[in-house]
């Protein structure tokens, strides 16, 4: 097991339009923001303490999950909700502009900040967006993600994981399908998991990005890619959207959750592909 230092941390709410946002500040240095969506901040905690040394992280709840309170829990979130969400965080913790890495829904986010909030950030790393909609099957993929989330709400809970891991293009041998998924959730997870469902999926999954403006910024954005992740849905989306904007994705070990497999690993490559920047990248 890999030992990390513990860095202080400080976790205030911050109070936005139409939620109360947990997010968790810690170390020292340059800002750089670790966000994903339905993931909640407790996912990214390995490797913020493995940056804290060198960077002042921050780490936040996506409204709506886990410690981030909406008030209208039966509305749904758009990635650009969520991209105001960072930019009050940013903004808040007086230590931006910041590099932000987004994983999966949070990488979405991320890249609807650069379009809208170009000023708080360096650099994006979006790792794995599931921009369905970049792809040539997208109507298809389109029908079945409703499908999916109608199953969801007729309550056949493990008849969705099975239909979203179809999907998202995700084998899993049926003793780990039952390890993860066998056991109904605890209380809170119960409740963001049906809030990713029925309020996230279909919003973030099919979100257009503005390309000319993501074009033109394409010098602070880098497109990753799990090393594992061949042939998945996010990989394809990610390709799409690196050939869309003519950016070479830029490879980082393991699949799509790289970051909560091996911590380590991922620091490595974070650290490297942030070294190869320009200062002002950085």
């Amino acid at each position: 097991m890999i030992e990390i230092a513990t860095h202080a941390v400080t976790t205030t709410p911050l109070e936005v339009p139409g939620a109360l946002l947990h997010y968790e500040l810690r170390g020292r240095g340059p800002l750089i923001a670790l966000h994903a969506a339905p993931m909640n901040a407790d996912a990214f905690v390995p490797l913020a303490e493995l940056l804290a040394g060198e960077f002042t992280v921050l780490t936040s709840d996506p409204r709506g999950v886990h410690r981030s309170r909406v008030s209208d829990a039966d509305r749904d979130v758009s990635p650009d909700e969520r991209a105001e969400d960072l930019a009050a965080l940013i903004t808040h913790v007086e230590a931006g502009p910041a590099v932000v890495v987004g994983s999966s829904g949070g990488a979405v986010s991320a890249l609807a900040l650069l379009q809208r909030h170009p000023d708080l950030v360096t650099t994006v790393v979006a790792h794995e967006p599931p921009l369905a909609d970049l792809l040539p099957d997208r109507d298809a993929l389109h029908r079945r993600t409703v499908d999916m989330v109608r199953t969801y709400v007729a309550g056949d809970r493990i008849g969705a994981w099975r239909e979203f891991l179809d999907i998202a293009d995700i084998q899993l041998p049926g003793d780990v399908f039952d390890m993860i998924f066998g056991q109904a959730p605890e209380r809170q997870a119960a409740r963001d998991e049906r809030y990713s469902f029925e309020h996230m999926e279909l919003p973030t999954t099919f979100w257009k990005p503005d390309l000319e403006q993501l074009r033109s910024r394409r010098d602070r954005l880098i497109i990753a890619i799990g090393e594992d992740s061949t042939g998945q849905l996010c990989d394809r989306a990610s390709r799409a959207l690196a050939a869309t904007l003519s950016l070479e994705p830029v490879g980082f070990p393991g699949d799509h959750i790289g970051f909560v497999d091996d911590p380590s690993a991922f620091a490595r490559r974070l650290r490297d592909v942030l070294a190869s920047r320009s200062p002002e990248a950085r």
